[in-house]
């Protein structure tokens, strides 16, 4: 139907010779000729697609047609689960693809793109249904082949001495266990070395309460004996200090009474101040008690 709409829709055929061949294609089986001719175009006044040569057309239709052909011939080999033929042909369907300009050549590649969808949704099924049959037993003689253990020499041995032992080898399980480590390589888990979130939190604490205790008298304060006895050895100290300036000051007075003592000359220590400090400490108690009259 899209050919006879295209076919009204076209103006008069520029070439005589050209025409002839449509018409003579027409009256063939295939009818490919037909979309060979040069078209005109409409009101434009410009020819569509002046660049294609009919021979190539005509040589990508037939290799389409000869990949379909090929195909359903070929259904059966090409679902065999070890047969790649449809992944080639898809691959030479992909190559003519790229030449398709044509609404013929299209269509074409749609027929054969349904097909191949229909050979590999079969073929999928195929490899799904071998897939589900597991064979235990199959299984467990192909481990224990892998492990070391044969059946044929165990038979043999069985015959020569009677009974079987049908033990593994002691490194068996170690070499399955290293098989399987490759189909597990997963990156270890995190471990919080507090333990889990998911832990209980620990339960409260019962409060205690505490006895007040009782409020203290203030007891009347004592000094203590010792401390009562450095200050009274302080103070015996001092008083004899003073008692030795003023016997200074007495024999300075007898060997000279007309003449007073310097104050500074008598109380300065020029090689110590602290014990110069301590002079006018001293001397002070006597010009308290108007013993000493301070003079310049």
């Amino acid at each position: 139907m899209s050919e006879t709409r295209r076919r009204t829709n076209r103006g008069p055929l520029e070439n005589p010779e050209a025409q002839r061949n449509g018409v003579a294609g027409h009256s063939g089986d295939t009818g490919d000729e037909d979309e060979d001719a040069p078209r005109a175009a409409g009101s434009s006044g410009m020819t569509e697609e002046d660049d294609d040569d009919p021979a190539e057309r005509r040589q990508l239709r037939h290799q389409y047609r000869e990949l379909i052909n090929s195909v359903q011939q070929n259904r059966e080999d090409i679902l065999s689960p070890t047969n790649n033929k449809l992944t080639e042909v898809l691959e030479e369907a992909n190559r003519l693809f790229v030449n398709v300009r044509q609404t013929r050549e299209a269509a074409l590649d749609a027929q054969f793109l349904v097909l191949a969808t229909d050979l590999g949704k079969e073929k999928a099924n195929q490899l799904h249904a071998d897939g589900s049959a597991f064979d235990p037993s199959a299984y467990a003689e192909h481990l224990l082949s892998f492990m070391g253990l044969n059946r044929l020499e165990e038979a043999e041995d069985s015959d020569e001495e009677g009974a079987s032992s049908g033990y593994l080898p002691q490194d068996a399980w170690r070499k399955l266990a290293k098989r399987a480590e490759n189909c597990f390589r997963t990156t270890p888990s995190f471990h919080f070395m507090l333990g889990s979130f998911l832990a209980e939190p620990p339960p409260p604490r019962q409060r205690v309460e505490r006895q007040r205790r009782a409020p203290v008298k203030e007891a009347k304060r004592i000094m203590p004996t010792q401390l009562k006895k450095m200050e009274e050895s302080h103070q015996e100290a001092t008083e004899k200090e003073v008692e030795r300036i003023l016997g200074y000051l007495q024999s300075y007075h007898t060997d000279d009474p007309t003449s007073p003592i310097s104050y500074y000359e008598f109380v300065t220590d020029p090689t110590s101040f602290s014990r110069t400090v301590e002079n006018i400490f001293h001397v002070s108690f006597l010009i308290r008690v108007s013993i000493y009259a301070t003079c310049c």
